[in-house]
């Protein structure tokens, strides 16, 4: 019965989301449980896995823009790290009986880190337009180029020589574009994604191609498309409810012997090595410290794609089919281990923030911040339509007012509306140390995101002995609390606000 896998996942993926560990480890957990029974999955349940697989595809497409991919520090970290990691791993594979073939396409695979969990990260932190951000998910659109470079490989086959047609499939972006703008309700929205996605995968292994190249295909035809995102947003939460099943079918597979146990214990040893060449990496392209240490924190697990191009390549006969059980325990521990790097990379920025930064390089950064707010009277920290409408207002009145925001979009928008903006990561304490202020005396802390980062910038401020007033969006009266013993002036929500004034005028006509 579909009901057991449905409710047993469900209930493991909550119970370990309470500890903050990514739910995606219950599914696996929950398919591991059940093979230990006599149970037997239906067919819904590959079919889910493999719609699943499509859709995460066809969202991966959305964003692989030329844009984003030709950087000097994305392509070169990329690119390299899978070179050198790759050099790393394909002798481990061969000790463990592999065959080249199977051991370099392990190997590749093993130097992918997690768009699933990099994504939703910089999502909650609401910094996925952040530098770092960026530079993470342009560096995990690379990887998972290779990634379907492998799928193509190992599940393509011969193409059918009808696969010619497929090069003309970038004629239709205006008709898809156009037909984005002409629907308008939100379901149709979201059977257009669907259609895009399913259709493009039926029409590739038409032709004898790989069924999940062809959803990344058409994913990518409607790249920076103004609707593109509100596509995402609506297949978003059907992409992850069909990727339970593909967690759950590779936890059906068992438990690995005692020698992939072994595999697996070694890989772990070295996911911290992994993790010193990204950072190694990130400092030889002469970025800071601060953006090296956060986006090694996001890239710092083993892939679903490893999951996912293994599942291929074990399909053709490649790699051993029981391979894909070490892999995905392998991953599953990996995103727990990411879990709690996320969780505390604040404290642990804080703890080794000295050591880190002897080993930044001495040159112009790409992601250089200001030193001086030279003879600015306010401040504004954070650019989203709150700060947005208070820095508009200073320079309005005329008053020398500087925002700054860790989103470069956002700071090139104000600078274009003549306003003073500057590029700088507020959550940074080395940050605040340098910055010289001298005529400040009154800061606006407007954006969003947890009330723990906000009582952070405050301790850094008073820290700094400047005096002045400090007033912080807040939402509630325990943060109110939280902002007032950290040396804030907390500001009610504007919708509170809002409230009190339709109030008023209501009381006032009677």
């Amino acid at each position: 019965m579909d009901i057991v896998w449905i409710g047993l996942a469900f209930l493991l993926g909550l119970l370990l989301n309470k500890y903050h560990i990514p739910p995606l480890v219950g599914y696996l957990l929950a398919g591991l449980a059940l093979s230990f029974t006599s149970y037997e999955p239906g067919y819904m349940l590959h079919e889910l896995a493999h719609l699943g697989v499509i859709f995460l595809l066809f969202t991966v497409g959305l964003h692989i823009s030329l844009k984003n991919i030709l950087q000097r520090e994305v392509l070169g970290v990329g690119l390299i790290h899978l070179l050198i990691s790759s050099a790393i791993f394909i002798p481990v594979s061969l000790y463990f009986g592999l065959s080249l073939e199977a051991s370099i396409i392990v190997a590749i695979t093993l130097g992918f880190s997690s768009t699933v969990l990099a994504a939703k990260g910089l999502e909650i932190r609401n910094e996925l337009g952040s530098f770092y951000g960026r530079l993470s998910i342009g560096i995990l659109i690379v990887q998972d180029l290779v990634a379907i470079g492998i799928i193509a490989y190992a599940g393509g086959g011969v193409p059918s020589p009808w696969a010619v047609i497929l090069l003309g499939l970038p004629l239709i972006r205006p008709i898809l574009s156009r037909l984005l703008y002409i629907v308008e309700r939100e379901e149709l929205l979201l059977l257009m994604a669907l259609s895009l996605a399913v259709g493009g995968s039926a029409l590739f292994e038409l032709v004898n191609l790989s069924g999940e190249l062809g959803a990344l295909v058409m994913g990518m035809l409607l790249v920076n498309d103004d609707k593109a995102d509100q596509l995402e947003k609506k297949i978003w939460g059907i992409k992850e409810a069909f990727l339970v099943g593909f967690f759950l079918e590779i936890g059906l597979g068992g438990l690995p012997g005692a020698d992939g146990f072994y595999y697996i214990g070694v890989l772990l040893l070295l996911l911290p090595l992994k993790a010193a060449l990204f950072f190694g990496l990130f400092i030889a392209f002469r970025l800071r410290a601060r953006t090296g240490f956060l986006s090694t924190v996001t890239l710092t697990a083993y892939s679903e794609f490893t999951l996912i191009a293994g599942a291929v390549a074990a399909a053709a006969g490649i790699i051993p089919a029981e391979l894909i059980v070490v892999l995905g325990l392998l991953t599953a521990i990996s995103y727990v281990i990411n879990s709690v790097l996320m969780r505390y990379e604040d404290t642990i920025w804080q703890r080794f923030n000295t050591f880190l930064r002897k080993y930044e390089r001495n040159v112009k950064h790409p992601d250089h911040q200001p030193v001086s707010l030279g003879a600015a009277k306010y401040l504004v920290i954070g650019l989203g339509k709150t700060g947005q409408a208070a820095l508009k207002l200073f320079k309005d009145k005329g008053q020398s007012a500087v925002g700054i925001d860790i989103n470069p979009d956002r700071v090139k928008a104000m600078m274009n509306e003549g306003c003073r903006v500057l590029y700088a990561d507020a959550q940074d304490a080395f940050f605040w140390e340098e910055l010289d202020m001298p005529k400040l005396r009154n800061i606006l802390l407007a954006m969003s995101g947890d009330i723990y980062t906000k009582v952070f910038i405050v301790e850094q401020l008073r820290k700094k002995n400047y005096l002045g007033a400090i007033h912080v969006l807040t939402q509630n009266e325990y943060e109110d609390e939280l902002i007032r013993n950290a040396g804030g002036d907390p500001v009610s929500v504007p919708s509170v606000q809002m409230g009190e004034k339709m109030a008023q005028i209501s009381m006032e006509a009677v």
